[in-house]
């Protein structure tokens, strides 16, 4: 029972003050240190909401914002939402293609309508993959370390690198993430 009252009092505390506390960001940068600069690996997804199937091969030339998320059940998922929202009503037009990637944590089966429905609440425009068995989740992140995060966000350049990475929990304006993402976002926009 102690358990559970820490974990939730842990999620209430991170959703009040975000992801400033110090010490998670020391562990956060050390985990996405070693994919900065890599080449982003192809996904693996074959359904996509608002858009024909994408490959990122094909958005070369453009600067590329992918965030996994879930729900319902994910507050950091929804608190980011108005962000994604945001960012991709304020860029896309100067060359940035927001993806969402859902991936399905439910103990429900997997059902498309059930995500249409969550895309609508989330008031989501831009694509989204659903990536099932969390295929594009694991190659990306999960599977090169122990990482608990898995609403991970990346930002690709125009040719196709991982140049920032937020692994994980939400990005709401404010705070110390958000500038950081937006910074980077403004960044590599102008140099295309």
């Amino acid at each position: 029972m102690r358990r559970i009252v820490v974990s939730i009092i842990f999620v209430a505390v991170t959703s009040l003050i975000g992801n400033s506390d110090p010490l998670l960001a020391v562990d956060r940068s050390k985990e996405s240190s070693r994919l900065i600069g890599t080449p982003a690996a192809e996904w693996e997804v074959s359904d996509w909401i608002h858009s024909e199937p994408l490959k990122l091969k094909d958005l070369k030339g453009k600067v590329v914002l992918v965030r996994f998320w879930t729900a319902p059940g994910c507050p950091f998922c929804a608190a980011s939402a108005p962000t994604l929202n945001e960012f991709y009503e304020n860029y896309h037009s100067q060359g940035l293609e927001v993806i969402g990637f859902y991936h399905h944590k439910s103990p429900m089966p997997l059902n498309l309508k059930d995500v249409q429905k969550y895309v609508e609440q989330f008031e989501f425009e831009f694509p989204i993959a659903i990536d099932y068995e969390w295929k594009t989740l694991r190659n990306w992140w999960l599977d090169a370390n122990d990482r608990r995060w898995t609403s991970v966000s990346f930002l690709i350049d125009q040719d196709g690198i991982i140049r920032h990475i937020h692994p994980g929990g939400q990005y709401v304006e404010g705070d110390q993430d958000y500038v950081q993402l937006e910074n980077r976002i403004k960044e590599l926009l102008s140099n295309l």
